[in-house]
């Protein structure tokens, strides 16, 4: 955590992404008759008693290949099929690219701030306000994407993220005046990884964690204002390991879940055109971009030696 900065919450989600996966669209590769799911018998196969046996064409020809269902019926064109499936990681690729490209701002504009000291000036200036004015503007931002992602173009939501990003790296360039570069280092890289892993765990994983949502969702705003009551009342080190140890189990199960998430929303909005997928990538990858910031916070002060 910053120095005199809370986590930032995972409130970005105007569109949640709480819904189960899935819901409200066909699952992928089942035919719009309500046949049976693509891909349970094998081109040309002939199931006993199911249905005759369709030669396969010779490659080349130029005719289009189908997955069949059980009951002999047509179900999906394969490169029909194929290109959904390509079209959907597509858009989730995006959403973790923008999230890159979100910590990368991050990094440069707290480097650059730490540097000249900008930021230590502005506190010594302004005093509170100076330290509640950028958290405010970052909780502002994230709610008004939320709220008007659907009128706003994906060129103004695109800015307002990046926006969102420089604020973040302004008020986190105090973690260099606090911990040496060492554990600031240690801590990326540990994050970085425990980030992909939880990542993979949750486009991989058969568990349904859209279902846990509305408990993370509570855990947050629990452990935010245990934070804060503990900051005020019993401040210490043991206080803020303990408070940190439970922030980074959170955030982990806000990873899992968020990647989830990112699928079932790419999946949901993929019709409704290009330009409200790259809006809806915008909110996955900030939501993602909170996972990430909060977990190396929280791993820094565990691991980080101060100066």
């Amino acid at each position: 955590m910053t120095f005199g900065q809370q986590p930032q919450g995972n409130n970005a989600n105007g569109f949640n992404g709480r819904q189960q996966y899935g819901n409200g669209q066909p699952q992928y590769g089942q035919n719009q008759y309500g046949q049976n799911q693509y891909g349970q018998n094998q081109y040309g196969q002939n199931q006993y008693g199911n249905y005759q046996y369709v030669p396969q064409q010779p490659y080349g020809q130029g005719q289009q290949n189908y997955a069949y269902a059980s009951n002999g019926a047509a179900a999906v064109p394969t490169q029909a099929a194929y290109s959904y499936e390509e079209a959907q990681r597509v858009s989730v690729s995006r959403a973790y690219g923008e999230m890159t490209v979100g910590l990368i701002v991050t990094a440069i504009v707290a480097v650059l701030t730490q540097m000249s000291g900008l930021y230590i000036a502005l506190i010594q200036a302004t005093g509170v306000f100076g330290m509640l004015a950028p958290a405010i503007i970052e909780i502002g931002l994230a709610i008004y994407l939320g709220a008007r992602i659907h009128q706003i173009k994906p060129g103004t939501a695109r800015v307002m993220f990046y926006v969102y990003a420089a604020i973040m790296g302004f008020t986190l360039s105090t973690i260099f005046a606090v911990y040496d570069l060492g554990s600031i280092g240690l801590s990326l890289a540990l994050c970085a990884g425990f980030f992909f892993a939880l990542t993979m765990l949750g486009r991989t994983t058969k568990i349904n964690m859209l279902k846990a949502g509305p408990i993370l969702m509570v855990g947050l705003v629990v452990l935010i204002v245990a934070e804060v009551l503990l900051m005020i009342f019993a401040p210490g080190q043991t206080t803020l390991m303990v408070v940190s140890a439970i922030g980074l189990v959170l955030f982990a199960g806000m990873t899992v879940y968020d990647a989830q998430a990112t699928r079932a929303l790419m999946a949901q909005y993929a019709g409704q055109g290009e330009d409200m997928v790259k809006k809806i990538s915008i909110i996955c990858a900030l939501n993602l971009y909170l996972d990430f910031v909060n977990m190396f916070l929280y791993i820094l002060q565990l691991l980080g030696n101060r100066d």
